[in-house]
């Protein structure tokens, strides 16, 4: 990997790769728009929660974790219990949005939680750290340790970012949608979850 010496293109490439994972529909994405349905601060809740499994994970790549990541055998154990989990998530999504109500107790507990469950769940978010945020990693060590900092804060801040802005148009907008388009969002977001969890699963045994 060529190491970019500039600190500003080298930051500038972190924000283009990390805005391109993150705006690429997936498990967090439809629990992103499930959740914002009822609260516009749902976004920014996932993204703490993602923010918890995240920030721990580039520290311990950074300390040489990666060797880990990248057995075969770990990837495919937590690809088929993360599908699993992304299977139950989506049914559960399901069962709990067939009554639809603008109060909803512990419902930020839950957008938190959703942020941790479902980016720990997912393989193909450790795999992409085992690789292209490896590699990211190991460019951002060239400006010291305080470069790895500003890295890993500008890429968790694209998260944030995007997350905030998919939850304040689904709540901006949802006073225009009819029982039937609520159906169909929280069925597109079974759909992407579930689907998913079978691809999960099906990698880890082929």
């Amino acid at each position: 990997m060529e190491i970019i010496t500039d600190f500003y293109l080298f930051l500038l490439s972190v924000i283009l790769i990390s805005l391109s994972g993150v705006m690429a529909p997936g498990p967090l994405f439809a629990v992103t728009v499930a959740k914002s349905v009822r609260s516009k601060f749902a976004g920014v809740l996932i993204s703490l929660g993602h923010g918890a499994i995240e920030f721990p994970l580039m520290f311990l790549i950074y300390f040489g974790f990666v060797q880990f990541l990248a057995s075969s055998l770990n990837q495919k154990i937590i690809g088929f219990v993360g599908g699993l989990i992304m299977i139950y998530m989506g049914f559960r999504m399901i069962r709990a949005e067939r009554k639809i109500s603008e109060e909803h107790a512990g419902y930020e507990h839950g957008s938190l939680m959703a942020g941790i469950v479902t980016t720990g769940a997912n393989p193909y978010f450790l795999l992409w750290w085992a690789t292209i945020g490896a590699a990211l990693i190991v460019n951002a060590t060239f400006f010291g340790f305080a470069g790895f900092l500003i890295f890993a804060v500008t890429h968790w801040l694209c998260d944030l970012l995007w997350n905030t802005i998919v939850s304040a148009t689904v709540f901006k907008l949802r006073r225009f949608w009819s029982k039937k388009v609520y159906n169909l969002i929280f069925g597109f977001c079974f759909v992407v979850l579930a689907s998913f969890g079978v691809w999960f699963i099906a990698s880890a045994l082929l």
